[in-house]
Protein backbone atom coordinates (compact mmCIF):
# COMPACT_ATOMS: atom_id res chain seq x y z
CA UNK A 1 0.00 0.00 0.00
CA UNK A 2 2.76 2.54 0.64
CA UNK A 3 4.66 1.81 -2.70
CA UNK A 4 1.05 2.70 -3.98
CA UNK A 5 0.77 5.71 -2.07
CA UNK A 6 4.41 6.70 -3.03
CA UNK A 7 4.01 6.01 -7.26
CA UNK A 8 1.01 8.39 -6.72
CA UNK A 9 2.76 10.95 -5.11
CA UNK A 10 5.73 10.52 -7.41
CA UNK A 11 3.37 10.67 -10.53
CA UNK A 12 1.51 13.90 -8.92
CA UNK A 13 5.03 15.76 -8.72
CA UNK A 14 6.35 14.65 -11.99
CA UNK A 15 3.03 16.35 -13.72
CA UNK A 16 3.28 19.13 -11.24
CA UNK A 17 6.71 20.16 -12.94
CA UNK A 18 5.99 19.86 -16.00
CA UNK A 19 2.97 21.91 -15.89
CA UNK A 20 4.85 24.48 -13.31
CA UNK A 21 6.12 26.82 -16.41
CA UNK A 22 2.76 26.61 -18.50
CA UNK A 23 0.76 27.75 -15.41
CA UNK A 24 3.32 30.96 -14.72
CA UNK A 25 2.56 32.21 -17.92
CA UNK A 26 -1.01 31.45 -17.72
CA UNK A 27 -1.69 32.90 -14.03
CA UNK A 28 -4.37 31.79 -11.72
CA UNK A 29 -7.27 33.39 -13.83
CA UNK A 30 -6.23 32.03 -16.97
CA UNK A 31 -5.68 28.40 -16.09
CA UNK A 32 -7.52 25.29 -16.56
CA UNK A 33 -7.10 21.43 -16.35
CA UNK A 34 -7.84 21.89 -20.32
CA UNK A 35 -5.85 24.46 -20.88
CA UNK A 36 -2.81 23.37 -19.20
CA UNK A 37 -3.25 19.66 -21.53
CA UNK A 38 -3.42 21.67 -24.09
CA UNK A 39 0.31 22.90 -23.40
CA UNK A 40 1.67 19.96 -22.06
CA UNK A 41 2.53 16.74 -22.76
CA UNK A 42 -0.35 15.22 -20.57
CA UNK A 43 -4.06 14.68 -21.46
CA UNK A 44 -6.65 16.02 -19.74
CA UNK A 45 -7.80 13.13 -18.74
CA UNK A 46 -4.67 12.55 -16.83
CA UNK A 47 -4.33 15.44 -15.32
CA UNK A 48 -7.68 15.39 -13.54
CA UNK A 49 -7.10 11.71 -12.16
CA UNK A 50 -4.31 12.80 -10.50
CA UNK A 51 -5.65 16.34 -9.42
CA UNK A 52 -9.12 17.36 -7.96
CA UNK A 53 -9.02 20.61 -9.97
CA UNK A 54 -7.16 23.16 -10.72
CA UNK A 55 -6.71 24.61 -7.33
CA UNK A 56 -5.34 21.40 -6.57
CA UNK A 57 -2.81 21.50 -8.88
CA UNK A 58 -1.35 24.82 -8.82
CA UNK A 59 -1.40 24.83 -4.84
CA UNK A 60 0.54 21.60 -5.12
CA UNK A 61 2.76 22.91 -7.98
CA UNK A 62 4.13 26.16 -5.81
CA UNK A 63 4.03 24.14 -2.75
CA UNK A 64 7.02 21.97 -4.77
CA UNK A 65 8.29 24.85 -6.45
CA UNK A 66 8.87 27.02 -2.98
CA UNK A 67 10.11 23.80 -1.12
CA UNK A 68 13.08 24.63 -3.57
CA UNK A 69 13.44 27.90 -2.79
CA UNK A 70 13.56 27.84 0.62
CA UNK A 71 16.46 26.06 0.65
CA UNK A 72 18.49 28.15 -2.03
CA UNK A 73 20.46 30.59 0.23
CA UNK A 74 21.56 27.68 2.10
CA UNK A 75 24.78 26.53 1.06
CA UNK A 76 25.77 30.50 1.24
CA UNK A 77 25.03 30.61 5.17
CA UNK A 78 26.75 27.33 5.70
CA UNK A 79 29.88 28.33 4.06
CA UNK A 80 30.43 32.01 4.30
CA UNK A 81 32.72 32.94 7.28
CA UNK A 82 32.89 36.61 6.69
CA UNK A 83 29.24 39.33 6.22
CA UNK A 84 30.98 39.79 2.90
CA UNK A 85 30.82 36.53 1.55
CA UNK A 86 27.33 36.29 2.86
CA UNK A 87 26.10 39.28 1.72
CA UNK A 88 27.82 38.34 -2.11
CA UNK A 89 26.39 35.14 -2.22
CA UNK A 90 23.05 36.13 -0.88
CA UNK A 91 22.79 38.79 -3.43
CA UNK A 92 23.91 37.11 -6.17
CA UNK A 93 21.29 34.28 -5.91
CA UNK A 94 18.29 37.00 -5.16
CA UNK A 95 19.16 38.73 -8.14
CA UNK A 96 20.06 35.29 -10.02
CA UNK A 97 16.20 34.35 -9.32
CA UNK A 98 14.35 37.46 -9.63
CA UNK A 99 16.32 37.58 -13.41
CA UNK A 100 15.81 33.91 -14.62
CA UNK A 101 12.87 33.30 -12.71
CA UNK A 102 10.57 36.17 -12.88
CA UNK A 103 6.93 34.17 -13.84
CA UNK A 104 7.34 31.69 -10.96
CA UNK A 105 7.14 34.23 -8.50
CA UNK A 106 4.80 35.94 -10.43
CA UNK A 107 2.49 32.65 -9.97
CA UNK A 108 3.77 32.33 -6.05
CA UNK A 109 2.28 36.21 -5.54
CA UNK A 110 -0.83 35.54 -7.75
CA UNK A 111 -1.55 32.60 -5.78
CA UNK A 112 -1.37 34.26 -2.59
CA UNK A 113 -3.39 37.23 -3.35
CA UNK A 114 -6.03 34.85 -4.72
CA UNK A 115 -5.44 33.48 -0.92
CA UNK A 116 -7.44 36.31 0.29
CA UNK A 117 -10.64 35.24 -2.03
CA UNK A 118 -10.18 31.23 -2.07
CA UNK A 119 -9.87 29.64 1.34
CA UNK A 120 -8.52 26.26 -0.02
CA UNK A 121 -5.25 28.47 -0.66
CA UNK A 122 -5.05 29.95 2.78
CA UNK A 123 -3.38 26.96 4.69
CA UNK A 124 -0.91 26.23 1.89
CA UNK A 125 0.11 29.99 1.37
CA UNK A 126 0.55 30.28 5.18
CA UNK A 127 2.71 27.21 5.46
CA UNK A 128 4.76 28.38 2.56
CA UNK A 129 4.59 32.13 4.03
CA UNK A 130 6.02 30.94 7.25
CA UNK A 131 8.99 28.70 5.43
CA UNK A 132 9.94 31.63 3.64
CA UNK A 133 9.92 33.85 6.49
CA UNK A 134 12.06 30.99 8.65
CA UNK A 135 14.36 31.25 4.94
CA UNK A 136 14.90 35.05 5.26
CA UNK A 137 15.37 34.81 9.01
CA UNK A 138 18.84 32.15 8.71
CA UNK A 139 20.61 34.74 6.81
CA UNK A 140 19.68 37.36 8.70
CA UNK A 141 20.33 35.83 11.70
CA UNK A 142 23.68 34.45 10.17
CA UNK A 143 24.49 37.17 9.11
CA UNK A 144 24.90 39.13 12.39
CA UNK A 145 26.56 36.47 14.17
CA UNK A 146 29.41 36.83 11.68
CA UNK A 147 29.28 40.44 12.18
CA UNK A 148 28.71 40.45 16.40
CA UNK A 149 25.60 41.85 16.69
CA UNK A 150 21.75 40.47 16.78
CA UNK A 151 18.92 42.02 14.75
CA UNK A 152 17.13 45.02 15.61
CA UNK A 153 13.95 43.65 14.53
CA UNK A 154 11.39 40.71 14.60
CA UNK A 155 11.46 37.47 11.88
CA UNK A 156 8.18 38.98 10.52
CA UNK A 157 9.19 42.82 10.03
CA UNK A 158 12.43 41.19 8.46
CA UNK A 159 10.34 38.93 6.01
CA UNK A 160 7.76 42.20 5.11
CA UNK A 161 10.82 44.23 4.85
CA UNK A 162 12.45 41.44 1.94
CA UNK A 163 9.33 40.24 0.21
CA UNK A 164 8.08 44.21 -0.63
CA UNK A 165 11.65 44.72 -1.99
CA UNK A 166 11.23 41.82 -3.78
CA UNK A 167 8.08 42.11 -5.42
CA UNK A 168 8.80 45.70 -6.23
CA UNK A 169 12.00 44.49 -8.17
CA UNK A 170 9.80 41.60 -9.69
CA UNK A 171 7.20 44.13 -11.07
CA UNK A 172 10.01 46.00 -12.57
CA UNK A 173 11.69 43.15 -14.30
CA UNK A 174 8.52 41.64 -15.88
CA UNK A 175 8.19 45.01 -17.18
CA UNK A 176 11.17 44.78 -18.40
CA UNK A 177 13.36 47.44 -16.65
CA UNK A 178 17.18 46.72 -16.98
CA UNK A 179 18.38 47.76 -13.60
CA UNK A 180 15.88 45.84 -11.43
CA UNK A 181 18.10 43.35 -10.24
CA UNK A 182 20.87 45.77 -8.94
CA UNK A 183 18.42 48.13 -7.73
CA UNK A 184 17.17 45.01 -5.79
CA UNK A 185 20.84 44.66 -4.64
CA UNK A 186 21.29 47.92 -3.18
CA UNK A 187 18.08 47.84 -1.69
CA UNK A 188 18.17 45.16 0.37
CA UNK A 189 21.90 45.99 1.33
CA UNK A 190 20.18 49.13 2.62
CA UNK A 191 17.92 47.41 4.56
CA UNK A 192 20.11 45.15 6.15
CA UNK A 193 22.21 48.33 7.20
CA UNK A 194 19.56 49.45 8.77
CA UNK A 195 18.12 46.71 11.17
CA UNK A 196 21.19 44.30 11.41
CA UNK A 197 23.60 47.12 13.46
CA UNK A 198 27.46 47.16 12.51
CA UNK A 199 29.64 46.62 15.13
CA UNK A 200 32.91 45.06 14.02
CA UNK A 201 32.70 45.32 10.69
CA UNK A 202 32.47 48.21 8.22
CA UNK A 203 29.39 49.58 6.67
CA UNK A 204 28.04 47.04 3.87
CA UNK A 205 29.28 48.27 0.49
Amino acid sequence: MTERVDKFAARRAELAAATLRTLAELGYARTSLREIAQNSEFSHGVLHYYFRDKVDLITHCVREYKAICVTRYDQVVATATTPAQLQEGFLDKLAQTLVEEPQMHRLWYDLRNQSMFEETFRADVAAIDASLERMVWRVVTRFAELVGTTPLVTPSVMYALFDGLFQQALVRQLAGEAGAAADLRAAVTAVVAQVVPLDREPALR
